[in-house]
């Protein structure tokens, strides 16, 4: 479905195209479960998703995440093509998906706004702190609307750039914090709907930047402080320049992945 998306790599040969969009998928799926502690390497997320394993000694629910991941990126791609317009009824869908738990806690809904305040802790400067400035549940709705606007104004502008794209649909998305869990899954699947509508591969934080990537958000939230209706969803803009790095590095990497796979290619039509 991916290579419907993007242009760029239908100069592969099918079988390389194929195998390509496979390893989007569980780079991607493997990245963001494993920043939010899920314990299956790249190997393993590799043998659930394309041959069904069952790792040994692994939790079922690190493999139930992996297989909800993958199905909300069937989602996005679908919606992409469908040229669907964003909505609550959308991200609650995209949630149901990542969610794979069964809901038993009405404070942690499923496919539906928190109900109560949802803090952090943060690591800022060897320190630990806490993070009191997502928005409070009854903020949630009307900045998602406000969010939902922009987003659909970046995907139509050809004037914003796929990495400027992503940094303010992931950053201003965590800062409102909408679910009482999985944020952070949901912000870069999001985020990376204006990026995929532009033409480049999605941009894919690696696991070896995990702490880089938590302590750049939370500086940044805290310099802004607690989010509400009446406050931009940038915050501080100056205090992401942290962030906007690791995305660029992020989103570089990402592109050479194509490169990489076009060597391929060329290397085995100078064979023919």
């Amino acid at each position: 479905m991916l290579s419907r998306l993007l242009p760029s790599i239908q100069c592969l040969d099918q079988d390389l195209r194929e195998a390509f969009q496979q390893q989007i998928r569980v780079r991607w799926t493997h990245y963001s479960t494993a920043l939010e502690g899920n314990t299956l390497n790249e190997g393993e997320t590799l043998g659930v998703l394309q041959y069904g394993l069952t790792i040994a000694g692994k939790p079922l629910i690190h493999h139930n995440e992996v297989l909800g991941h993958s199905r909300a990126l069937d989602l996005v791609y679908g919606w992409i093509l469908e040229k669907r317009r964003f909505s609550e009824e959308a991200l609650f869908e995209l949630h149901q998906a990542i969610q794979t738990a069964v809901e038993v806690d009405y404070f942690k809904p499923v496919g539906a706004w928190k109900r109560e305040p949802n803090s952090t802790l943060a690591k800022l400067g060897g320190i630990t702190t806490i993070n009191d400035t997502y928005a409070t549940p009854e903020h949630v709705a009307p900045l998602i609307q406000t969010w939902l606007q922009e987003f659909d104004r970046i995907r139509g502008s050809p004037s914003v750039s796929p990495l400027d794209a992503y940094i303010w649909c992931h950053a201003t998305f965590v800062r409102i914090h909408p679910f009482a869990d999985g944020n952070g899954r949901m912000a870069r699947l999001v985020a990376n709907i204006p990026v995929l509508e532009k033409g480049f591969l999605p941009v894919l934080i690696p696991l070896e930047k995990r702490l880089a990537y938590i302590e750049a958000l939370a500086a940044w939230q805290i310099a802004s402080g607690r989010v509400t209706p009446e406050t931009p969803l940038e915050g501080d803009v100056d205090a992401l320049s942290d962030f906007r790095a690791l995305c660029a590095n992020a989103f570089e990497s990402s592109q050479a992945m194509l490169a990489e796979a076009i060597v391929q290619q060329k290397a085995r039509s100078q064979k023919k």
